[in-house]
């Protein structure tokens, strides 16, 4: 068993995992701070999450995989951290999240759509300015005037993530297409694939604090539809159009 400390969206774990390169995976997330809770890793946890994982890929059509036990344990990990947080106003995202000039963008779409793409294409362009929040799923802490989005351990197959958090200049809904075209969208047109990306508990009470908390979202930022190609006009297109106004405030949170 080894024993670490991370701080994910604010909130301090103390995690008891079964495998020292689940401490080294989460190394950048690292603190000595005290814990606001514990999470522990058995075995158990383990076959359950395979399990799970089964199910999804039955229910999505794809093909079943078997993880190995660290990459289980990790995801046993993240999911348990999801849970507590909820109770904190913080709700973990599936979508890749990039920031530019200390303002996050949160693009998702239905799995295989060039998320990752798309986000590469704004560091393409964009260079020192652009950092990778998280390239799988981010968390998006609700504030009473504003959302933040937070960096985290769980980034994909890439791992590309910064211990960072920064305010949310908004979300957009990707498609692929042969131009690329932005427009502002509804709550109502957005709420749909924003509940089917977030984090969704097996608990009731805790899928309903995640429907309440994905709706408050969909009220609190800009939503937009994008109809892009795989070039570098796709991230400036999309970042003139959902880049805030000047007086918009910008504060980078340690």
């Amino acid at each position: 068993m080894t024993t670490f400390h991370i701080q994910i969206a604010g909130q301090v774990a103390q995690v008891h995992a079964l495998f020292p390169s689940t401490k080294d995976y989460c190394c950048r997330y690292a603190t000595d701070l005290p814990p606001d809770l514990t999470v522990t890793v058995t075995e158990e946890d383990l076959r359950s999450q395979q399990a799970a994982l089964d199910r999804e890929a039955q229910e999505e059509g794809f093909r079943r995989r078997v993880f190995t036990d660290p990459f289980l344990e990790r995801t046993v990990i993240q999911e348990k951290m999801a849970d507590h947080l909820l109770s904190h106003e913080c709700l973990l995202f599936h979508g890749s999240a990039v920031a530019v000039d200390d303002m996050g963008y949160l693009f998702t779409a239905k799995s295989g759509t060039g998320k990752s793409t798309h986000t590469r294409l704004w560091r393409e362009v964009f260079g020192a300015r652009a950092l990778m929040i998280n390239d799988d799923k981010p968390f998006l802490r609700l504030e009473t005037d504003r959302v933040l989005i937070c960096g985290a351990p769980w980034s994909g197959k890439h791992g590309l993530d910064t211990n960072i958090t920064v305010p949310l200049a908004g979300i957009c809904i990707l498609e692929r297409g042969k131009e690329d075209t932005i427009r502002r969208i509804s709550p109502e047109e957005a709420l749909p694939l924003l509940q089917k990306q977030a984090h969704h508990p097996p608990d009731p009470c805790l899928q309903a604090l995640s429907h309440a908390l994905t709706d408050r979202l969909s009220q609190q930022v800009p939503l937009w539809h994008m109809t892009c190609t795989p070039t570098p006009n796709a991230a400036t297109t999309a970042h003139n159009a959902m880049r805030p106004c000047p007086s918009f405030a910008i504060t980078q949170l340690a």
